[in-house]
């Protein structure tokens, strides 16, 4: 079902899981999503997902999508189940972890370089949200 409810990224703050989008919103948010990262130095992104494997995928697809140095995988689990996907620009690394009763999505900080200036989380997106399909 396309929830027709997100018109902006602040309508994702409240969802434990991402919903699923029409294209004309995803490019909305897109839109949005990248004019706050404009203002960020660097980010640290959250990819919750059924295995490594799909948040691998998911996180090599937002690389592509936003033209980003490739992070090095640093850890992952060695056994099947939901994980969560943590990647950080500032280090270079990617750890997983297995994560039980999470959701699905992505979120994306922007940080800044200045620590008394607040991060901004955004997400859960949808897992395909950075596939080149818009």
């Amino acid at each position: 079902m396309i929830n027709q409810q997100i018109n902006s990224l602040s309508d994702l703050n409240h969802l434990r899981s991402a919903p699923i989008i029409n294209s004309s919103t995803k490019e909305k948010l897109i839109k949005e999503l990248l004019m706050h990262m404009k203002d960020a130095d660097w980010f640290t992104v959250g990819i919750m997902a059924s295995s490594s494997e799909e948040a691998i995928l998911k996180y090599r697809e937002m690389e592509s999508f936003l033209n980003w140095s490739k992070l090095i995988i640093q850890s992952q689990p060695n056994n099947e189940g939901p994980v969560f996907l943590k990647g950080n620009q500032k280090t270079g690394d990617i750890h997983i972890r297995i994560e039980y009763g999470l959701g699905e999505g992505i979120l994306i900080t922007c940080q800044k370089d200045n620590e008394n200036i607040h991060s901004q989380t955004f997400g859960p997106l949808p897992l395909d949200f950075f596939s080149k399909k818009i």
